[in-house]
């Protein structure tokens, strides 16, 4: 079974010779145009609009701030109401509980 390197080489060979076969042919540049958005200066792509000109909200904004906003709510109660767990406040209340149990006072 022939090595990885050789058959990487190999496969440059053939694509170097055939760059019309369709298998040699790599697409990650999607095309000759920019690979990412080009600055403009302005602050999210956005020009700032003349005075006494309020800002449009998209349809998407409402959304997106009652789920983020929504969300962070939902989770501090319930990690407010989260049951406690630890192993001390189980020791603590089965000892009591152990305690009470031979008639001594906790």
């Amino acid at each position: 079974m022939p090595s990885l390197s050789s058959l990487r080489t190999l496969q440059r060979q053939v694509c170097a010779t055939r760059a019309a076969v369709p298998g040699c042919r790599r697409y990650a540049s999607h095309g000759g145009g920019p690979h990412y958005n080009e600055p403009t200066g302005y602050l999210f792509g956005e020009k700032p609009l003349p005075p006494a000109q309020k800002r449009k909200k998209e349809a998407w904004e409402n959304v997106w701030y009652v789920g983020m906003y929504g969300s962070m709510l939902l989770a501090a109660v319930l990690l407010y109401y989260k049951p406690d767990t630890s192993i001390n406040s189980w020791a603590l209340k089965e000892a009591k509980a152990r305690m009470e149990a031979r008639g001594e006072k906790p």
